[in-house]
């Protein structure tokens, strides 16, 4: 990494919590801005919570988009894709107890890469509810392998969590903040893209003056 590349950290990132009405994905919002679990919401409008967090000792400006009560498919699909737009990253939930819930987790991937139209898009995958044990229908090998399958099909590593919001406050914190991690980490990837982009149009112009200064001279 250039030494420029070091030096320019990334202050603020936006992330959006995809996934089916139900599996918690305003409660997973609340629980890591407050630590506080609320069991109970009915939100119809998307919700961005604003906050200010400190991972591996550096302080980002967080933006986290809600998409509570919004379905994956259907007549929801363009606002869904405006928001894709919006994130930086993205956090795809499903409730281990729903497994429509876990279906629709391989769709909203896909989307995600077809609005972006690139496959390097840092994405975490969240298993919610596993202290419903006695409900579980999606097994926990089923959500690993999923993520192993989309990180394959993306060439991105999808980071899997099985968890339970309504207990561990800790493991929620570990899943977005994996996700922060993975965000500033293809931040970095763009900035040294640039650079090297940079570089090599620098070298192209000098090339162009030499070549031009030769014929020149050869006149």
């Amino acid at each position: 990494m250039t030494d420029s590349g070091q030096s320019r950290k990334m202050s603020r990132a936006k992330l959006v919590i995809l996934g089916r009405d139900n599996c918690g994905k305003t409660a997973l919002c609340v629980r890591f801005i407050t630590k506080r679990f609320i069991g109970e919401y009915d939100h119809k409008k998307e919700v961005t919570y604003r906050c200010r967090k400190t991972v591996d000792k550096e302080t980002i400006d967080l933006e986290i988009l809600d998409t509570a009560n919004k379905e994956c498919l259907g007549s929801a699909a363009p606002s869904l894709e405006s928001s894709i737009k919006w994130g930086d990253g993205f956090l795809i939930m499903y409730s281990i107890t729903d497994r429509s819930s876990f279906e629709s987790v391989s769709h909203l991937k896909r989307l995600i890469d077809h609005v972006k139209q690139t496959l390097g898009i840092p994405t975490v995958i969240v298993a919610n509810k596993c202290d419903m044990e006695n409900g579980r229908v999606v097994r926990t090998e089923e959500g690993k392998a999923l993520a192993s399958d989309l990180s394959l099909l993306c060439m991105f590593r999808c980071s899997f969590f099985e968890l339970s919001v309504a207990e561990c406050s800790v493991a929620v914190e570990l899943a977005v903040e994996k996700l922060v991690r993975e965000v500033r980490l293809e931040y970095q990837r763009h900035l040294l893209a640039m650079d090297k982009r940079s570089r090599m149009l620098q070298m192209r112009h000098a090339l162009s003056r030499k070549l031009t200064r030769s014929k020149t001279m050869q006149w």
